[in-house]
């Protein structure tokens, strides 16, 4: 795992995540980002999981989650991003949890209180 912390909050999230205490949306596009970063030469000598387990990891996540495939992507700053409120904005009580600072500071106004990082999503 990419923590020493049982009490991490990423991990937490993950951990909700995995056994369904956590409800969350996922697109394709939001997926393949996962995997992308998971299969990071640097993240996978941190992790230690090998392709397939890594792709076994992401089909339980997809299991869990809430399936959106949004049409539109609004205009973000990054526009490797603008699937993030695409998502949002499909769900309009949803909150994009994300612990990347320059994100959030980044989005447009009308998604900053939308917007939590993940100590806050464990409260």
């Amino acid at each position: 795992m990419l923590t020493k912390a049982d009490d991490s909050p990423p991990l937490l999230i993950v951990r909700g995540m995995l056994n369904g205490n956590l409800r969350f949306l996922l697109s394709t596009e939001l997926l393949a980002e996962y995997r992308a970063v998971l299969l990071r030469p640097k993240l996978m000598r941190l992790h230690g999981l090998d392709v397939d387990e890594v792709d076994a990891l992401l089909a339980e996540i997809a299991a869990n989650g809430t399936h959106r495939e949004p049409d539109t992507h609004p205009s973000s700053p990054d526009p490797n991003d603008a699937h993030l409120l695409a998502l949002l904005d499909c769900e309009p009580r949803a909150v994009l949890v994300t612990g990347d600072d320059r994100l959030r500071l980044a989005l447009p106004p009308t998604y900053h209180e939308r917007t939590i990082t993940p100590r806050e999503a464990i409260g």
